[in-house]
């Protein structure tokens, strides 16, 4: 992901994807470490009801950790991680 520099808001609106092909959202924001001058998070709106379905319940997004991202180009591409995220049930279930 090193390459030549641009403007942060230039991946803002994008679609981001996981390895696998399915839409997880849109980039809506960035999270910034101002004095290491690097991306921290990105903020995704406009989620995939599939993957945050009673996730997500009366929020407007979520903030995905920049180390996920796989590449960023006209999409971005995460790790299928994000995929993995376990149910609320399942959660409880573990926990059990």
């Amino acid at each position: 992901m090193n390459g030549t520099p641009q403007e942060i808001t230039s991946i803002v609106g994008r679609e981001v994807y996981s390895n696998n092909g399915v839409f997880v959202g849109e980039i809506e924001d960035v999270r910034l470490d101002i004095e290491s001058q690097v991306v921290t998070g990105l903020a995704l709106t406009e989620l995939n009801p599939e993957l945050f379905g009673g996730r997500v319940n009366g929020m407007r997004g979520v903030l995905i950790p920049y180390r996920w991202v796989r590449a960023v180009g006209d999409v971005v591409l995460v790790n299928d991680v994000i995929e993995r995220l376990k149910t609320p049930e399942e959660e409880e279930e573990v926990a059990a």
